[in-house]
Order: C-alpha cells, then sequence, then structure tokens
C-alpha cells in the first residue's frame, strides 16, 4: 500500500471511530457519571476501551487508524462498546481488510449491464426500474424508468458528459431538491450510502474522483461527508415530485446483482389502486411502449 493511501485509511478509521465515540453518552453506555465537568460530549477513549474490554493504549493504537492485526473478536467487541448498527459494523470490517499488510484486491465493478438484465427490464412494464452502480450512475432503465426520473435525464449537468448519475444531479443540479420532496433525507442516505462503497471498494478512483468534486462543489455534501455515518439501502419510500403527475410516495426496494458486482436493481411497487398507481399509468401511458434504453454506450 503506498504512503499516500496508508495515511487516506489512517485518517478514515480515526474519524469513524471518534465520530462513533462522540454520539454516545456514558449514561447510553451504561456507564456511572462522576461529577460534571467532562471535555467531550461523548465517551472518552479509556471509556470505550473499558467497554470492548482492551487496554486504553491499545484503543489508542486502533483510533488513530492503525487496526493492522485486530481479531474478529476485537473488531466484535469494539462494535458493541460503540453500538454499532449492521452497515457500521460491516465499514469497521471493510477498513480492517484494507488496512491488512499485504493490501487488498482492488474490487472489481461490472461496468456493462448483461443481456439477460437487459431482457429482465424490459419485461417490468408496469414499475418503473433501473439498474445503477454504487456510484449512482445510472446504466440502464425500462421505459417507465426513465420516464419516473425524467428530471434526472434530462439535466443539463448530463448534457455533454455521461453518464447520467443521479448522485450529482441531487447536489449540483437545483432541480434536485424539487424532485426529491425530502431533499434533506435523500442527502442524507446517498452520503451514507457512498461513505459506506468507500470501505468496500477503497481503490475505485472513479468513486474517488466523484466524492472529491461532489465535497469540492457542494457544500451540503461536504457537511454530510464530514460526518462519517454509513447505511445500507434496502427498501423504504421515496417521495418524489415529478413535473407531470406530482407528489409520489412509492415503496421501492434495492437488490444487489450477485453475477455483476457493483451493481443493483432497483425498482418501485406502488399500492394496487393508490393515486401513485394511477399516477404511473398516466407517466407509462405519455411515454409509450418502448424497450429498455441503456444510459451508458457500450
Amino acid at each position: 500500500m503506498a504512503d499516500t493511501d496508508r495515511r487516506a485509511l489512517a485518517a478514515e478509521v480515526r474519524e469513524f471511530l471518534s465520530t462513533r465515540r462522540a454520539r454516545i453518552t456514558p449514561e447510553q453506555a451504561g456507564l456511572p457519571v462522576y461529577g460534571g465537568n467532562r471535555r467531550v460530549a461523548g465517551l472518552r477513549r479509556e471509556e470505550v476501551a473499558l467497554l470492548a474490554g482492551m487496554s486504553v493504549d491499545y484503543y489508542i493504537r486502533l483510533e488513530r487508524g492503525n487496526l493492522t492485526g485486530a481479531s474478529d473478536s476485537v473488531l466484535d467487541a469494539l462494535a458493541q462498546a460503540l453500538q454499532l448498527d449492521e452497515a457500521e459494523r460491516t465499514h469497521l470490517y471493510d477498513l480492517t481488510r484494507a488496512a491488512t499488510p499485504s493490501g487488498r484486491r482492488p474490487t472489481v465493478t461490472a461496468s456493462r449491464v448483461r443481456p439477460t438484465i437487459l431482457r429482465l427490464l424490459d419485461s417490468m412494464t408496469d414499475v418503473p426500474a433501473y439498474v445503477r452502480n454504487a456510484r449512482f450512475d445510472i446504466l440502464a432503465a425500462n421505459t417507465l424508468g426513465r420516464a419516473l426520473y425524467a428530471p434526472v435525464f434530462d439535466s443539463p449537468l448530463f448534457a455533454r458528459r455521461g453518464p447520467v448519475n443521479s448522485a450529482r444531479f441531487m447536489f449540483l443540479d437545483p432541480a434536485g431538491q424539487e424532485f426529491w420532496k425530502d431533499w434533506e433525507k435523500g442527502a442524507d442516505d446517498a452520503v451514507a450510502f457512498l461513505r459506506t462503497e468507500t470501505g468496500r471498494a477503497p481503490h475505485d478512483k472513479a468513486l474517488t474522483d466523484l466524492i472529491g468534486e461532489l465535497t469540492t462543489k457542494s457544500d451540503g455534501f461536504a457537511r454530510r461527508w464530514a460526518r462519517h455515518d454509513v447505511k445500507f439501502h434496502r427498501s423504504g419510500v421515496k417521495n418524489l415530485h415529478h413535473p407531470l403527475v406530482g407528489d409520489l410516495a412509492l415503496p421501492y426496494e434495492a437488490m444487489d446483482l450477485p453475477a455483476d458486482p457493483g451493481l443493483r436493481l432497483n425498482f418501485y411497487t406502488p399500492e394496487p389502486d393508490s393515486r401513485e398507481r394511477e399516477a404511473l399509468g398516466l407517466l407509462a401511458s405519455w411515454a409509450g411502449s418502448g424497450t429498455v434504453v441503456p444510459t451508458v454506450n457500450d
């Protein structure tokens, strides 16, 4: 591992652990509090060490970014002490694997959508669906998916550069705040997902470039990036505003494609007889019938 990569990884570990420690009070951790003159809002390093059953010196070494040689039992104890959720625990393990002396083989992310997946998208005629990578590049969409995400596809951001990228649209196009009704939550989730991906694929230059661009050009992104939050995005409800059919509350599912590392299928499934179902029917009529439209040139 190059010195610059090693320093960047150490900084990532340091900030991640320190921000997790700062959010937990002694009361939340079940520790007694003596006196009222605490200089930190969250746990002290020695308190984390006590909760994790390790020496203070060893925890300080970990928080300084040196995860080399940390065993699964140590990581599990640390995750329990810091009350990490599933995404945070996975991120800690990803950072530890990246810190191994032998280094970690670069994660390969699929760059094309296979014909079988395109045919699957094409068959999903009554639900909006698209395939994206972990950088939020939309690689393919069915007709209804493209119609639903028309504000994203039509953004001037992508007139001269590709691929269409929903994170760039969210943070760099003012129309993003109109398209996502709950923009604040959507922005929080998008940044947390990208932070999660940096642990999984630390050598992805395109990902690093995207994060650098958004950090430089968007104060909202930069503030969220500094929080070091991580999150999985598997299901939920997205509140969108479409210029033709108005406000929509759409349940969604996000499914990883095991044969295509880094790619996931996203689709929206409105309730039967709901206003959203009616609105999507109107969108489908507007868009007309058609085949899947790949959004990236092969």
